[in-house]
């Protein structure tokens, strides 16, 4: 339970959080009633888990050899009921397996322990476990990215006392499948646009480093060292308070990371970010009870959820941490699946989803409605859902639906082949051309969509691309659905204004078909296309011909890039770019970070962790573009902290010889919340500038909300097509959203007493 006294009484809302009284309510069978392999036991939830793939090895395996005194015990509570303990110095084990990853497990307590972890005769690290209870099945330890190969483990003891009760060898012999299926035969027929200078002539570059701890179905950069990463509750092997933890923190600079406290399931849950900067994630499932291992957790639902962040500005993340409080803060409908989306007020609107976890959406489940947060009384509704009917036209394939806010204010929303603006301020719709040939975009056909850059010399004309998705008729049974069918390779252009939508969709096609890709805006101006499938659609043990429980085959290793200012039949390019081979296919993100890179993670189309094909992914790549090897422009370190809207501010950049600087441009950049193909509030803006003198320059703020919202932005400047790291900046005056009390008070009477947590939440681990 969280301690409402120790709530930072300057985040958002504070005046009506309270502690409140939680009782137990019953619990939710299992996502869309699907098991896996070896869950069909409801026990107590511990971090000790072999996943399917893996293989275990207990402390009195005859391959262990243990050096020194080691006295052995035998108790139902350990691991395979037997554990290892020394209180002898320098007293070892060794053990050598085959394996692309391990983890140990043995007892904590509030006795002082150390060890040093060294693998293949180089330290790794040394662990202290302690924690303020005894706990028995604990992760002491984990390691996901060795080379598949054989390795050897030696784990000293440097403090008063180890133990070790088993160690858990991950598989390495996933096998890959690079076939591809037939691409679509659609034609293509695009406009040229004049092309800004993006050229950088040398190779692009990726590399494999850090693991998330926690699957990366969520992510968010929050700060210039940190992004936020958030999974459902599964066996993950970071631990926080004596169990698996479904949230962390990662540092982009050292690669570290830390578990963060989630009280509720945060399954398939949407987030954004308000005016003042604190992150929302919204929506979850409820809790997973039916003959699944993560039974005994102790998470809330997490349908209504409300959970609250408040970004690291430094280097210390120890203050870092999600606020909950489920009687007081939440949705006044449940949620999973759902968009988030930054309006111009600072406040969010929480788009769609469906009432209750599943996998495609139907009327019965559907909650064709959107609402906002924090809540307002608009159209009579005081705080409460309002009917959007455009989500009752889009089922059932029209969860996780493609929201931009628009320079006027309006959204563009995408479900299913439909799209709409709409005008959230008068509750009105504007229905949009169809997308083209019967390709499906939103959830479980998932593709992508991204609202192209902002310019002043277009007058912000606002135009949106759709890429990849799928054919597959949304209302077809599972079994008569097939992880083999070939995805779309279709991309879906329209400019946003008149003569744009009676010109209708422009078509144009990637080299493969993808379904959930992910599309990261580059400082550039251009767009990367990443991760997915050349088949099949979203989710898991639901189809034909499915790949372990994947419901999608056919990875996509390598990916592309797209140039929206190209001429056309010239803006997809493969040139440079390299191959990967880990495939990343469901509950898998990508982000621009602020150094330019591009971090790409995740994997995870299983109910829980597996080690099976496809398996579950905690490896972390980084993609770097031809202009991260070059010398690179900088904006000075005494640089604006604010941005205001329609003023001039002065910026100090230094520029290196042998850029072209007869192309500089300024920029802003929202990275976005990614989650399921959907890159939330993801958004690009050219600002006009006029040069002072040498190295200095004038640079306009955004002329208005619609520009760019209220809230967090980063800020570059591109020379000769290099870009700058991106600085933090925030656009507004960093001032919380509106608040009306009576339409929070009238949300807050919709809520049902939330279940109270497993005792075991409470305690402390370190």
């Amino acid at each position: 339970m969280i301690n409402c006294a120790r709530f930072p009484l300057s985040m958002l809302f504070w005046h009506f959080l309270a502690c409140a009284v939680v009782v137990s309510v019953a619990r939710e069978p299992a996502w869309n009633g699907f098991v896996s392999p070896a869950s069909d036991r409801d026990t107590q939830f511990t971090p000790y888990y072999v996943p399917p793939g893996a293989k275990a090895y207990d402390s009195n395996s005859p391959l262990l050899d243990f050096s020194g005194r080691w006295i052995t015990s035998f108790s139902p509570s350990y691991a395979h009921h037997t554990s290892r303990w020394t209180h002898r110095l320098d007293a070892y084990v060794l053990f050598s397996f085959h394996g692309t990853g391990i983890e140990g497990f043995g007892t904590t307590s509030d006795t002082i322990s150390c060890a040093r972890i060294y693998i293949d005769g180089v330290l790794l690290e040394t662990i202290k476990p302690w924690s303020k209870k005894t706990l028995a099945q604990q992760r002491l330890f984990w390691t996901f990215d060795l080379a598949p190969d054989k390795h050897t483990i030696k784990i000293v003891n440097c403090g008063p006392y180890l133990d070790i009760s088993a160690f858990v060898v991950t598989n390495a012999k996933r096998s890959l499948d690079r076939s591809s299926p037939a691409k679509s035969s659609a034609s293509s027929q695009v406009s040229p646009l004049p092309r800004r200078d993006t050229s950088v002539t040398s190779t692009w570059r990726l590399t494999q480093k850090g693991s998330t701890g926690v699957e990366a179905m969520q992510i968010s950069v929050v700060s210039s060292e940190h992004a936020v990463i958030i999974d459902k509750v599964e066996h993950n092997p970071l631990v926080i308070n004596g169990h698996p933890a479904w949230a962390a923190l990662y540092n982009l600079k050292t690669h570290s990371v830390r578990p963060l406290a989630m009280g509720s399931n945060s399954f398939c849950a949407g987030g954004s970010y308000l005016s003042n900067g604190t992150l929302v994630n919204v929506g979850g499932n409820p809790v997973v009870e039916d003959r699944v291992g993560a039974a005994s957790f102790g998470d809330l639902d997490g349908l209504q959820s409300v959970r609250l962040f408040d970004p690291c500005k430094s280097g210390s993340s120890s203050e870092c941490a999600f606020y909950e409080n489920h009687d007081a803060l939440h949705m006044a409908s449940g949620r999973w699946y759902n968009t988030v989306t930054r309006l111009t007020d600072g406040s969010v609107i929480i788009v769609g989803g469906s009432k209750k976890g599943g996998w495609i959406n139907n009327a019965t489940v559907n909650n064709p409605t959107v609402e906002f947060y924090p809540p307002k009384n608009i159209h009579g509704y005081l705080g409460l859902p309002i009917p959007l009917p455009f989500l009752q036209r889009t089922l059932n394939s029209n969860l996780f639906p493609i929201v931009f806010l628009l320079p006027d204010g309006t959204l563009f929303i995408a479900a299913n082949r439909d799209a709409i603006i709409y005008d959230w301020k008068t509750n009105s719709e504007r229905a949009l051309p169809q997308l083209p040939n019967g390709v499906r975009v939103t959830y479980p056909m998932t593709g992508a969509g991204q609202l192209l850059p902002l310019d002043p010399d277009t007058n912000y004309t606002p135009e949106v691309l759709i890429c990849g998705g799928s054919t597959i008729n949304d209302k077809q049974a599972g079994y008569e659905i097939s992880a083999l069918t070939p995805a779309s390779s279709q991309c879906s252009r329209m400019a946003l204004t008149d003569e744009g939508i009676s010109e209708g969709w422009q078509v144009e096609h990637m080299p493969e078909g993808r379904v959930m890709p992910d599309i990261v805006m580059l400082p550039t101006g251009q767009l990367l296309i990443v991760n997915g499938a050349g088949s099949g659609i979203s989710g898991y043990g639901n189809v034909q011909h499915q790949v372990g429980q994947s419901n999608a085959a056919n990875p996509r290793f390598s990916p592309l890039l797209y140039d929206p200012r190209a001429p056309r039949g010239e803006r997809f390019s493969t040139k440079g770019l390299p191959t990967s081979d880990i495939p990343r296919l469901y509950h898998s993100v990508a982000t621009l970070t602020p150094d330019g890179s591009i971090m790409i993670a995740g994997s995870n189309p299983n109910l829980d962790r597996s080690e099976m094909k496809y398996g579950t992914e905690y490896r972390v790549e980084w993609l770097n573009p031809p202009y991260m090897a070059k010398e690179r422009p900088a904006i000075l370190a005494k640089h604006t902290k604010s941005i205001p809207y329609g003023q001039s501010f002065n910026l100090q950049i230094d520029i290196p010889n042998g850029l072209n600087t007869e192309t500089i441009n300024f920029i802003l950049m929202d990275l976005g919340f990614i989650t399921h193909s959907v890159h939330a509030n993801s958004r690009f803006v050219y600002l006009k500038h006029q040069v002072s003198t040498t190295n200095s320059f004038v640079v306009s703020g955004p002329k208005d909300e619609g520009i760019y919202p209220p809230g967090p932005a980063w800020l570059a400047v591109v020379v000769g097509g290099v870009p700058s790291q991106l600085v933090e900046v925030m656009v507004g005056n960093g001032h919380s959203p509106p608040v009306d009390e009576a339409a929070i008070a009238n949300v807050r009477k919709t809520f049902k007493a939330t279940q109270k947590p497993k005792s075991h939440q409470d305690d402390t681990a370190e």
